[in-house]
């Protein structure tokens, strides 16, 4: 069996890979992630996650397999972003009050002869939020570097009224999906071998 390696910096995706008891190692996928024009917002978040995948594999001295992921909140077709500072991030989370919102994650597995894909989107309903509120989430930092001004799986979850569809979608990496893509690649959940070392 190759070994997995993850394309990605984010704990998250590394938290979610660990609790299926999958193994892998760390390796990293710098990408240009700027939108094409007249882009979709699923087309967006694959072609950035087959990217990564591609990204990570030519990094690698021998055989292995890579997997790439990306995530993407949007509203009205419009991808929302990181914040880039105080005003951005409580605009943000006033155009997300009391209304819905998408979360697409799209996760691209390689093993340089092959890269399969798949993109899954969840529904997320908030609740309103006042300005006040906002502000203080903010001061948390929590709302920095987070796709979309919030974390769903930290503080901000208590702005979460509903969902439809995968919560570990919305945290970074639809596992159900994931998995079926890791079987693909003769990668089992469940395992209990040891966690290789991070390159």
């Amino acid at each position: 069996m190759n070994p997995l390696y993850l394309a990605s910096a984010s704990p998250r995706r590394r938290e979610l890979l660990t609790q299926i008891g999958v193994p892998f190692a760390v390796i990293k996928a710098d990408i240009d992630e700027t939108p094409l024009p007249d882009e979709g917002v699923s087309a967006y978040a694959v072609r950035l996650a087959r990217a990564k995948a591609a990204a990570g594999f030519a990094q690698l001295d021998g055989p292995g397999v890579v997997l790439g992921a990306d995530t993407v909140v949007s509203i009205g077709g419009r991808i929302l972003g990181k914040p880039c500072d105080r005003e951005h991030a409580l605009a943000m989370l006033a155009e997300l009050s009391d209304d819905h919102h998408q979360v697409i994650t799209a996760v691209a597995v390689t093993d340089g002869q092959r890269c399969l894909d798949v993109c899954v989107g969840t529904h997320v309903y908030f609740r309103p939020i006042g300005r006040d509120e906002a502000e203080r989430y903010w001061a948390t930092g929590e709302p920095l570097d987070k796709a979309g001004g919030y974390a769903i799986q930290g503080l901000g979850a208590v702005f979460v009224r509903e969902l439809m569809g995968s919560y570990s979608t919305v945290v970074g990496l639809p596992l159900f999906e994931t998995a079926q893509l890791l079987e693909q690649f003769s990668i089992p959940c469940w395992q209990q071998h040891e966690v290789p070392a991070s390159r």
